[in-house]
């Protein structure tokens, strides 16, 4: 019996250290936390729906930028997008900057007559799925705005509200407000 408790605690034993190897291995390969508010917005050069290269933060160019990442396929950014173009319009190219990276796109739509269908002119990232990992995007649409000094100004929060009009609107009057702050400081 107690050679068989023996056996039993070097089996045991074994499997635990390989468990904490996998558990250890897991933790360097997991992807990186959400960014917050407050966090420098992570870097990135990517491609435009037209082939012409782009660098992030340099884009900025001093002006708040709204992020959003989206996919076809995803209820939400369909009812959302119509919301940027009037936040476009609204504030104009020559002071606030919209870049929408397309993102966990399933292979199901077409992300650039997606884009193309918009009707109105924003930076629209292609296969920014690396560019969502470095900013911890799990859940689609990512929606904030970084601020003119490249800091993460504002993060959408979760909401349990369905895709649709409701849920566009708030976003849109959250965005707005924080466009309004970002505005005042400069």
């Amino acid at each position: 019996m107690h050679a068989q408790g023996a056996n039993f605690l070097l089996i045991g034993g074994t499997m635990l250290k390989h468990v904490i190897f996998m558990l250890i291995l897991l933790g360097m390969t997991a992807p990186a936390i959400a960014i917050e508010s407050g966090d420098v917005a992570p870097a990135w050069d990517a491609t435009d729906f037209s082939g012409d290269a782009l660098s992030f933060p340099q884009m900025i160019a001093g002006k708040p930028t709204v992020l959003i990442f989206w996919a076809t396929w995803c209820g939400y950014c369909k009812a959302f997008m119509p919301h940027l173009a009037g936040i476009q319009e609204d504030y104009g190219a020559d002071k606030v900057n919209i870049v929408a990276i397309n993102a966990r796109e399933k292979g199901e739509g077409d992300p650039a007559a997606y884009i193309e269908g918009l009707g109105f002119s924003l930076t629209a990232v292609t296969d920014g799925d690396a560019i969502a990992d470095d900013y911890g995007i799990r859940f689609i649409p990512g929606l904030m705005i970084v601020g003119t000094d490249g800091d993460i100004a504002w993060v959408r929060g979760w909401t349990d509200l369905p895709a649709g009009q409701t849920v566009a609107e708030l976003w849109d009057k959250q965005v707005r407000e924080q466009l309004d702050r970002l505005l005042m400081e400069m």
